[in-house]
């Protein structure tokens, strides 16, 4: 279990970004004496309730002078300098490529800090209670934050913001707002192109148009700092995107000439990118080399479709066509029928604490599981009906650990809405429904805030949806 001091330290770090940001190097300077200070007081020998005492109001105050956190952004501020670092570097190579054997392979997170966070986060969850949820002091305090709002009310979006037709005729499988960002997101398409698209000065527009795959693109992936995205498509790529200009950076072709089907960064290392094909294999590439990392492949038994690590990256989740749920043991979610997207979330709310995980099965149902342990055994806890039957729909947790009591997940679906579900209701878990759209919905984001929720059609059609103003 990790010393108390070590946890007040990571609570410091998740909100390290928001201080004094014209001054980053005030930030570097403040974190760094924050831990040398923790680490004397340590040796003083106060008494261990004392010290959770401490954590948890100073958790408290930052919360409230800062606002509440998606769960990525408790490792951005780790993780932000070296992602741009990582691009840096890429650019670095491009004009010279005698550096990639020097620096090519430098890891951007060290090992040592890798160690710390994992160590943290199991300390969660050793510490928490057992059962969904947890009425201590500290729920009562979040609930008091949030106000009389029910779910509800939070949840209620109704009015359209903007519609994207840039894409039309041909579907949009994935979008995704920017990390820890209300107005910048992209999408991609099987038209073969990606957009990256900003709302704010208005009118929204589309920012920069990502063209050079040739063939339709099938997923696609955020650097935490946003200034790098990496795209998957049939054609067998992997590309590098710089956000800014739309420059490729790098094209990394499939070593079996295959169809790419899905990426993801590994959380804690960004210079590392998970790619599935429909050859069965899983690859992990280093961006800034463009090659394989020794010891990072894998052949599994199926077309590999959608993948999604945990929070601290240390459990990776991977869709295997047609049915088996994997990471590193097998699970059959409905024999004989696809799966088609999975989601992973440490916390679903500040008080339903048990990690848990989201999938889109082809059996008309979203499918709501419960984390049992750290070997990634798992325990189905609900199930919510939607028109589900052969199209790539995908769902989302929502990304504020919720003030209020239960918990919110949004749907895609094939009778063209969104659907919001509360995780915690036992009848009538639908909050909201969304109808506008002209076909199958395949996917949904949130912006940090929650205050606009996207969502892309099989018809090309992007719509930006607004909370309503109380």
């Amino acid at each position: 279990m990790a010393a108390v001091w070590q946890q007040v330290l990571a609570v410091d770090a998740r909100y390290n970004a928001y201080r004094t940001p014209t001054f980053p190097q005030f930030r570097t300077q403040y974190i760094r004496r924050r831990s040398q200070l923790l680490r004397e007081n340590a040796k003083c020998g106060f008494e261990p309730g004392l010290r959770r005492q401490y954590l948890r109001l100073r958790s408290q105050l930052l919360a409230l002078r800062y606002g509440p956190l998606s769960e990525q952004s408790s490792f951005r501020a780790s993780s932000v300098r070296s992602s741009r670092t990582t691009l840096d570097r890429m650019e670095d190579f491009e004009e010279d490529p005698r550096a990639q054997g020097a620096r090519g392979h430098r890891r951007s997170v060290s090992r040592g800090s890798y160690q710390l966070q994992a160590q943290m986060n199991r300390a969660v969850y050793d510490e928490r209670p057992p059962g969904s949820l947890v009425p201590t002091s500290v729920a009562e305090a979040s609930r008091a934050m949030a106000g009389d709002t029910t779910l509800s009310e939070n949840y209620a979006f109704a009015g359209m913001h903007h519609i994207f037709d840039q894409h039309v005729d041909s579907a949009v499988p994935r979008l995704q707002f920017a990390n820890d960002d209300k107005h910048l997101l992209a999408c991609c398409s099987l038209d073969g192109t990606l957009s990256i698209m900003t709302l704010s000065p208005p009118p929204p527009s589309v920012k920069v148009t990502l063209k050079g795959h040739g063939g339709p693109v099938t997923d696609f992936a955020w650097s935490l700092s946003n200034d790098i995205i990496v795209s998957t498509s049939l054609d067998g790529t992997l590309r590098i995107w710089n956000t800014e200009d739309g420059r490729c950076i790098r094209e990394v072709r499939d070593p079996e000439s295959s169809e790419l089907l899905c990426c993801t960064f590994q959380p804690m290392n960004n210079n590392l990118t998970v790619v599935g094909n429909s050859k069965h294999h899983l690859q992990v590439v280093n961006i800034s080399t463009g090659k394989k990392v020794k010891g990072g492949s894998s052949k599994l038994t199926g077309r590999v479709l959608s993948l999604s690590f945990d929070a601290p990256g240390r459990i990776l989740w991977i869709i295997i066509c047609f049915w088996k749920l994997t990471k590193a043991k097998r699970l059959v979610v409905s024999e004989g029928s696809s799966i088609c997207s999975i989601s992973a979330r440490s916390w679903i709310s500040r008080e339903a604490r048990d990690p848990s995980l989201l999938v889109n099965a082809c059996v008309n149902k979203l499918l709501l599981y419960r984390v049992v342990d750290n070997e990634g055994t798992l325990q189905l806890k609900r199930s919510f009906p939607i028109q589900h039957g052969s199209q790539h729909v995908h769902s989302i947790f929502c990304p504020l650990m919720s003030f209020r009591q239960g918990a919110c997940v949004v749907t895609g679906s094939e009778d063209a809405c969104v659907y919001f579900f509360d995780v915690e209701r036992n009848t009538k878990a639908i909050v909201n429904k969304l109808q506008g759209h002209g076909g199958p919905v395949l996917d949904v984001s949130f912006n940090c805030d929650e205050s606009l929720l996207a969502s892309a059609d099989s018809t090309g059609m992007v719509i930006i949806w607004r909370r309503e103003q109380k």
